[in-house]
């Protein structure tokens, strides 16, 4: 069932708790986005909702409230159960969805209890904080999992369920791990699953699990053209591309940028080049401690850090306030991953700009991306930075770029002038 698309013009028409409106005034947030408009009246009702909408759409605030909303119009026993569990992929992410929901709980009648819980980290100051329980947990699966055969974590009494970032959570690595979460939950339960986009493998998965979902699209994530977000590409030698990075990030006096690349390796070195010209420049990837992924996120928040190196792990639910320009130094391997790297830009409704470096080797991608996408962008090339690799004129079928190989006119010149016969 799709939900219904007229939009509400304020909080105060959602039928929120007077603690809950209290945090939206609190938070700056002037009236409900449209996934907030689309989803909250059908989550409030407790029905189960899927959500499909861009990054930066206000989607967390959209689960928050719901979850806290009915936590908030019912009496709870001094001790502290478990009665919401959100879902999430990655360390930075969880980190990021409590502290909303933190902020949104903040002049609740009760305090609410919420607990991050995460990989990477020792697990007994974990154990500790959930001694005395916690209303709502936010995890991601292979912790929780962790916890729960530690017997610190109990599921019996939960009563919502959220995935964040949902189509993550099939991914290698996560399936397995969710399947056995889903056994642990109760039968009955509220089920809200929240993402930028929605493949085939996901949904044959929520067909199966939800009962009656309520289908809330805002709009279709293909649809990137809509965005506040200036796209370009660049046609750039693969080996140009960090010296062509610091030439736009000074010339263009980028105050910071986050940067994708494809490989650990590559954050480290992009970074020590661009450190060594002169650029504050910090990486983050999954081989870093939590602690130095923190430092390096909140260099980067306080502008100490003009350049952050990342890898795809950045890519998914990182919200970076102002956060004026992303750069593709490597394609993402998904056409999907496209719209979450570009998306870290141009949030809360603020402009950004985007930039993909195109070499030889990835036209062929770069052509899968820019139809997949409907994008049409033309492909630029900067002066002093202009491509000289041999595979650019070698290039053929997908890989190629009409114009770029020689005519049979040209080839005739060629032949003439070196004094060879001419092929009809």
């Amino acid at each position: 069932m799709n939900a219904p698309s007229a939009s509400i013009d304020s909080f105060d028409h959602l039928g929120l708790t007077p603690g809950l409106l209290r945090a939206t005034r609190a938070l700056g947030f002037i009236a409900p986005t449209p996934v907030q408009s689309a989803s909250l009246p059908n989550a409030l009702r407790g029905q189960d909702v899927i959500a499909c909408a861009p990054t930066g759409s206000g989607k967390t605030a959209a689960f928050g409230l719901a979850l806290l909303h009915r936590l908030d119009t019912v009496r709870r026993p001094a001790w502290r159960r478990t009665y919401a569990l959100v879902l999430v992929p990655t360390r930075e992410l969880a980190l990021q969805v409590g502290e909303t929901l933190q902020a949104l709980a903040r002049h609740m009648n009760e305090p609410v209890k919420v607990s991050v819980v995460f990989g990477g980290v020792s697990v007994n100051p974990q154990m500790i904080d959930l001694r005395r329980g916690a209303e709502v947990i936010v995890a991601t699966p292979g912790r929780l999992l962790d916890l729960v055969e530690r017997n610190s974590v109990h599921l019996e009494d939960m009563a919502q369920l959220v995935l964040d970032e949902a189509d993550r959570m099939l991914d290698e690595g996560f399936a397995d791990e969710l399947a056995r979460i889903m056994e642990l939950v109760p039968a009955q339960h509220q089920t809200l699953l929240f993402s930028a986009t929605f493949p085939d493998e996901l949904r044959a998965w929520m067909a199966t699990r939800l009962r009656d979902p309520v289908q809330v699209d805002i709009p279709s994530v293909g649809d990137v053209s809509q965005a506040r977000i200036e796209q370009r590409a660049i046609e750039v030698d693969e080996s140009q591309r960090t010296p062509l990075l610091r030439h736009l990030i000074e010339s263009q006096a980028w105050p910071r940028v986050l940067v994708f690349v494809a490989t650990r390796y590559a954050c480290e070195h992009v970074a020590d080049k661009l450190r060594r010209k002169g650029l504050s420049a910090a990486s983050l990837h999954g081989d870093l401690s939590q602690g130095a992924r923190a430092h390096a996120l909140q260099a980067f928040h306080q502008g100490e850090v003009r350049v952050l190196l990342a890898t795809d792990m950045a890519a998914r639910g990182l919200h970076i306030p102002g956060l004026p320009v992303v750069v593709n130094y490597d394609l993402p391997r998904s056409t999907a991953d496209y719209v979450h790297r570009i998306g870290r830009t141009a949030r809360a409704g603020a402009s950004g700009l985007a930039v993909s470096f195109i070499t030889a080797a990835q036209q062929a991608h770069w052509r899968l991306i820019d139809k997949r996408h409907g994008l049409k962008l033309e492909r630029e090339r900067i002066a002093g930075f202009e491509p000289q690799d041999a595979m650019w004129a070698t290039t053929t079928g997908e890989g190629g770029i009409k114009g770029r190989r020689k005519s049979k006119k040209d080839k005739a010149r060629e032949a003439l002038a070196a004094g060879k016969p001419i092929q009809q």
